[in-house]
């Protein structure tokens, strides 16, 4: 067994560096969304920022969007042109999306500046795409609400993950120490 656990010491790091780091930024997470009134950035206020910023990239896409609290859930409502089209709920936000990305990043990493460097420019970037599919959606969804299904299920969420595996394969092939010192 110690044999097997010396062969196989940077697969268990790394994976014990992934679950205590996603365990750690996940449970601060939700301490936040615990500790969020609500009273001044319905329901928080990373997830009312997000619905916003939205709201003003549909409005650049010539749209008339219009966001506000939902009265029955913990969410906003996303209109489009006078037409309810989407909920932005806590999930929309991107931020487990990130925890994610950040925990792979970290956990495969080496020296800590060009880590910070890139989990902030990775986590921009997912923040940014995010937005950007969020305002494609709701316009998809004003103009194909029949598609609802496939939009929001497969090809929304087979591009913001799509991008992350992207952005952990370039991470392992062209920044990460642990690899050039294996290879």
């Amino acid at each position: 067994m110690k044999a097997l656990f010396l062969k196989y010491k940077s697969v268990v790091k790394f994976i014990l560096t992934f679950l205590t780091v996603y365990v750690v930024f996940t449970m601060a997470y939700k301490l936040y969304l615990d500790f969020s009134d609500g009273s001044k950035y319905y329901p928080d206020y990373i997830t009312n920022l997000v619905a916003n910023q939205s709201e003003m990239l549909i409005d650049v896409f010539g749209y008339d969007a219009v966001t506000k609290p939902h009265a029955n859930e913990t969410s906003m409502k996303l209109i489009v042109n006078h037409k309810f089209v989407a909920r932005v709920v806590e999930g929309c936000n991107s931020v487990s999306v990130i925890i994610l990305f950040m925990s792979f990043v970290i956990a495969f990493a080496d020296k800590f500046k060009p880590t910070f460097l890139y989990v902030l420019s990775g986590s921009v970037l997912i923040y940014s795409v995010n937005l950007l599919r969020i305002a494609i959606l709701s316009i998809g969804l004003y103009n194909y609400p029949w598609r609802k299904d496939i939009l929001h299920t497969v090809i929304f969420p087979m591009i913001i993950y799509g991008m992350v595996f992207l952005l952990w394969m370039f991470w392992v092939n062209r920044f990460s120490k642990k690899r050039k010192k294996n290879a």
